[in-house]
């Protein structure tokens, strides 16, 4: 009978952990999510990135995501925060850059306010530091970038790779 409780423990203990292996491992699943219901004018020319495989010795890695106002009103951009302290995201919108922000609670997170105006673009520079989080920090990982308007109303993009030592 011990046998088989120390069985199903182990069991449990597994699938707890491969269920968190697995919520970890999801991207963005929305690139215009909203605290209010309603969906960000805010658009990005792609949701998600893949850097595909990096090298923690090589250092960082970059990418710009192109973002528009596809509405017909300017967006105030109030506020940038990415998902993880390994990854920063700067605002340039027509040459005036705001930034880098990073992690609530790793970084200060200002407010900001960049209007874009409709039709126009700006773009989000992502920088991703991949030995952040030593030789640990091995294996798939899967981080966001959120922008937040004056409305309240969001836009996330991600990214992903596979981090080697």
């Amino acid at each position: 009978m011990k046998q088989y409780k120390t069985i199903l423990f182990s069991l449990g203990v597994i699938g707890i952990f491969l269920a968190i292996l697995v919520f970890a491992t999801r991207g963005p699943k929305n690139t215009q999510a909203n605290i209010n219901g309603a969906a960000s004018p805010l658009t990005a020319t792609e949701a998600t990135y893949d850097f595909g495989t990096v090298s923690m010795a090589a250092g960082n890695v970059s990418h710009r995501f192109v973002v528009k106002n596809s509405g017909a009103e300017p967006v105030t951009v109030r506020r940038i925060s990415t998902s993880c302290m390994c990854t920063t995201a700067t605002l340039d919108n027509n040459g005036e850059r705001s930034g880098p922000f990073g992690m609530p609670g790793h970084s200060a997170l200002p407010d900001i306010s960049q209007v874009i105006a409709p039709g126009q673009q700006a773009f989000l520079d992502v920088v991703f530091d991949p030995a952040a989080h030593g030789p640990a920090g091995v294996g798939r990982i899967s981080r966001a970038v959120t922008v937040q308007d004056d409305q309240g109303r969001v836009l996330q993009v991600g990214f992903q790779a596979v981090v080697t030592p």
